[in-house]
């Protein structure tokens, strides 16, 4: 599997040959963005498009920027790692215009804490870690605020900031952390942001044992398949997503890495 960027010559003459051949060409490989956390059930569509005879690369990074950077370059036909708040963000900060084009599945997101086995028994003063970025660091704090602990102004959603805080009764000091770093805070903060599917590579402790999970109520927070406007068209796409969403081989794939920690985007 290829953990590099594609040689942009590569990408030219592939593009090249999809000039020649019509809008885009068929009998080239589907290069599809990811990173660890998805790719699993994606090698699990990989495998079962190249039965169906559609020719699929996985190209997997180890960081959340470079996905897009490179979908934007024509590297990539399609990635899959961000749900549409991430994505909005990045276009808006690299002046990009990657649009959704098909629902993945969306992961639960919990608090956790190595410590206590309930929110009351945080004490005053309890240190709590989200995500750094402004996206997943909104939806940290809509757990906290979910869970009791705090209080956010009206209608802040996932763009709420420590700014937005109106109440936070047991005082907690909030740290911020690299979303991908959070699973490492588990032992010293008293409770913890947490993704399943990181926790799960980790393998340090239960992904399952949060204190409480968010769920299906953030649509918003459906991991997406993304694309370049120009390329909504491409049949191999289609033909791709449609394999992902209803292979029962990819289904399984996606119980064995996620467990019930996750929910088929489609399907809600």
């Amino acid at each position: 599997m290829l953990k590099t960027f594609l040689a942009r010559p590569v990408a030219a003459l592939a593009l090249a040959l999809g000039l020649i051949g019509g809008a885009h060409a068929n009998d080239a490989p589907l290069k599809v963005g990811t990173t660890a956390a998805f790719a699993p059930a994606l090698e699990a569509a990989v495998d079962e498009a190249k039965k169906q005879g559609l020719k699929v690369e996985l190209v997997e990074f180890s960081d959340w920027i470079a996905p897009n950077v490179s979908l934007a370059a024509g590297d990539l036909d399609v990635n899959y790692f961000q749900h549409i708040p991430f994505l909005e963000n990045a276009n808006a900060a690299a002046g990009s215009t990657l649009v959704p084009y098909a629902p993945g599945i969306i992961n639960n997101v919990g608090l956790y804490s190595k410590k206590y086995k309930s929110f009351d028994e945080l004490p005053q003063g309890a240190t709590a870690a989200i995500a750094n970025d402004p996206i997943n660091g909104g939806r940290g704090l809509q757990l906290l605020a979910k869970a009791g602990l705090i209080a956010l102004k009206p209608g802040v959603g996932y763009k709420a900031t420590e700014d937005d805080i109106v109440a936070n009764p047991k005082k907690l000091k909030i740290l911020q952390v690299e979303a991908v770093q959070l699973v490492r805070a588990y032992d010293d903060a008293d409770l913890v942001q947490g993704y399943p599917h990181y926790i799960r590579l980790a393998n340090t402790f239960d992904a399952g044992s949060a204190l409480m999970f968010d769920g299906v109520e953030h649509k918003e927070y459906v991991i997406q398949f993304v694309i370049r406007p120009q390329s909504k068209d491409d049949p191999r796409l289609a033909r791709f997503v449609d394999i992902y969403q209803h292979s029962p081989v990819v289904r399984a794939a996606l119980d064995k890495a996620y467990g019930k920690l996750y929910q088929p985007g489609w399907e809600s």
